[in-house]
């Protein structure tokens, strides 16, 4: 199968690339890249006045699958990420039962295989079952498949058992990703403030993440090895790991789109769908995330796809389950929040969800070039919509988009040379 990119505004951190260029696609792989291709294929697509960016990879998602299939499905939530543009997704080990096992990790491997759609590299747990009590078998799941290791949704609070971790999995080349909770304070369902006052509701201190995030990086300094920490939000923790990789301590993080887009007070207008953990935070939060991003504080852009179903959601704020939708939302909140704004060029923005997380996966994706497996989003930066529930592919709708007009639309998403998702 050859298919042809034609006129498409070819954007690659890594060559530095960002001109007019044609694509040719030979089976799996990237045949050739030039300004003018001749070459006959079987299948034509004129990208003028389109962006072709490599792959978008989510490093931190969840699929809910097995055990929470009402909420969403490898399935249902491949076809999310790959409407978003994502041909890559690593799904977090909060499932019924827990990838803790070399079976259940291969269950959903397998079934990822099955559906056959985009990637998926799934994380196996830090402990049996996420309590957070007895180490699980790293090298065994490793070899089985996990990308790297995580309880993520529940913070390992023993100390010994997170540093063991940390310290197995760079030996065997990947790494713990941390959710970053002290739990004596991070009771509450928002941002603790002004905002959780006038709503009545117990806030979440900012402390509660911060605290955590400074074990892991005495962790990763002492031990001299790489540990991740997921979704940061406040400007403390941004300030932390910025000051740890000044010294070269081996510590990543990742951050989500909705710590750039929205603060706290999104949650009087939207409700229990701006409701996560960690919480939306302050505007000085808000700039200190762009501002990480800008310097290089933080390595990547997650969605933290968490799908709820909506009867669930709709328990009030004190009882809803944390977490949004994010696949799909993803690429128009960075362009309209990061680019737009002129924080981020579009060569930053494929730095950031691209060509790094391939990076800190070790796997390799995120370039665009000649022989390389073709991985490629193609979008439309100026295309406008209103984010509307019923053009949802997830099979939760829990988002705080919805209504709300976006910028940027993915057009096609081609993974392994194979096109998986093209709009209407």
């Amino acid at each position: 199968m050859r298919i042809l990119l034609k006129n498409g505004t070819v954007i690659d951190y890594k060559t530095k690339t960002n001109e007019v260029k044609d694509i040719l696609i030979e089976d799996d792989k990237i045949k050739e890249i030039s300004k003018e291709i001749s070459s006959e294929a079987d299948r034509i697509i004129e990208c003028e006045g389109l962006n072709i960016i490599p792959g978008m990879i989510d490093m931190h998602c969840h699929l809910r699958e097995p055990g929470f299939e009402h909420k969403e499905t490898i399935e249902t939530g491949s076809r999310s990420a790959v409407c978003g543009g994502f041909t890559t997704i690593c799904p977090m080990p909060n499932t019924k039962p827990t990838p803790d096992n070399v079976e259940t990790l291969q269950k959903i491997i397998a079934e990822a295989k099955r559906v056959n759609l985009c990637n998926v590299l799934p994380y196996a747990s830090v402990s049996k079952g996420e309590k957070g009590e007895e180490p699980v078998n790293y090298k065994e799941l490793k070899e089985a498949g996990a990308i790297a290791f995580s309880d993520d949704g529940m913070p390992v609070v023993n100390s010994k058992i997170m540093r063991n971790a940390i310290i197995e999995a760079d030996k065997l080349g990947t790494y713990v990703a941390s959710h970053c909770e002290e739990k004596s304070v991070a009771a509450g369902a928002i941002n603790a403030g002004s905002v959780a006052e006038e709503l009545g509701v117990e806030g979440v201190l900012p402390e509660a993440e911060e605290i955590m995030a400074a074990r892991e990086i005495v962790i990763s300094e002492t031990n001299n090895v790489r540990a991740h920490i997921c979704h940061i939000s406040t400007k403390t923790t941004k300030n932390m790991v910025r000051d740890a990789k000044k010294r070269g301590v081996k510590i990543t993080c990742e951050t989500c789109p909705h710590y750039f887009s929205f603060t706290v007070d999104e949650v009087k207008k939207s409700g229990v769908n701006a409701k996560m953990n960690p919480p939306l935070r302050e505007e000085k939060d808000r700039q200190a995330i762009i501002e990480g991003l800008k310097e290089g504080t933080i390595d990547a852009i997650i969605t933290d796809h968490a799908p709820h179903a909506e009867e669930e959601k709709n328990q009030g704020l004190a009882k809803a389950p944390n977490g949004i939708i994010g696949f799909e939302t993803a690429l128009s909140a960075e362009i309209m929040n990061l680019v737009d704004t002129g924080d981020l060029s579009y060569l930053d923005l494929v730095k950031l969800t691209s060509y790094n997380p391939a990076k800190l996966l070790h796997i390799d994706r995120g370039t665009i070039e000649e022989g390389k497996v073709a991985d490629l989003t193609i979008f439309d930066p100026n295309e406008k919509y209103i984010y509307t529930k019923d053009m949802i592919v997830s099979k939760s709708k829990n988002s705080p988009f919805i209504g709300k007009e976006m910028k940027g639309k993915v057009k096609y998403t081609i993974v392994g040379g194979n096109v998986v998702y093209e709009s209407n």
